[in-house]
């Protein structure tokens, strides 16, 4: 990915990048890793983090290992506030039933990031942490909100494949992948859409199914509309 923008301030779009490059990791990473991945030499990207590091944004433990900070999570919090909240309830109580770690997925120019994730109380979770990102292209939350986008708001690299699976999906009510954003990862996912709230998904993931495809949606279809209601929809 590039990291100086066509337009707009070069270091801003770096020390987002940097935040970005931190989210997709499963681990922190050091200052050395930071920099190649930015495409950076290693004092601009020490630069980047030093202002990070004072807003909180991010921290360094033993050995000078970056992690994402807790300034973040107040950051966050503040995002779809509302949506968050219907959401809490139907997602803790739909993954206690399946057994599934539950999310809610919300659409990011052409990127679903999680913006809540509840693990089920009583069974192995699969951990998925808020802020993940990948492209809507790939995964059943991504492709649950292709099926509420008109082919032509689409990403370019959208296969004929995936056109015809997308077409599938909507037939059916729902959408699933495995092995596609996580590997050994099985996911379903429907859509939901609420007038005045960005566009956003209901998933289940775990790396079986414990029951099958068409439950554990139907089961994500009773969560979204409890969180439509939530939201006055």
């Amino acid at each position: 990915m590039p990291t100086t923008p066509a337009t707009g301030s070069q270091t801003l779009s770096r020390g987002i990048r940097l935040l970005e490059i931190l989210a997709a990791a499963e681990r922190g990473m050091s200052i050395d890793e930071l920099a190649a991945a930015l495409g950076v030499h290693r004092s601009v990207a020490y630069r980047l983090l030093r202002t990070l590091e004072e807003h909180g944004l991010i921290s360094r433990g033993a050995g000078g290992v970056v992690a994402l900070g807790a300034g973040l999570a107040a950051l966050a919090s503040s995002v779809s506030r509302d949506l968050q909240q219907a959401a809490w309830p139907e997602l803790t109580e739909a993954a206690d039933e399946l057994g599934m770690t539950c999310l809610l997925v919300m659409l990011e120019q052409d990127e679903g990031i999680t913006v809540v994730s509840a693990p089920p109380r009583r069974t192995v979770a699969v951990s998925y942490q808020p802020g993940h990102r990948h492209p809507i292209t790939r995964g059943a939350p991504g492709k649950a909100m292709l099926m509420e986008l008109p082919e032509a708001a689409w990403p370019e690299e959208a296969s004929r494949a995936l056109r015809a699976e997308i077409a599938d999906s909507r037939a059916r009510g729902y959408a699933t992948s495995h092995d596609e954003v996580v590997p050994s990862l099985w996911s379903v996912a429907v859509p939901l859409a609420v007038p005045g709230q960005p566009l956003t998904s209901v998933a289940a993931i775990h790396v079986s199914l414990p029951r099958t495809e068409a439950e554990i949606a139907e089961r994500l279809h009773a969560a979204a509309s409890g969180i439509a209601r939530a939201l006055g929809a």
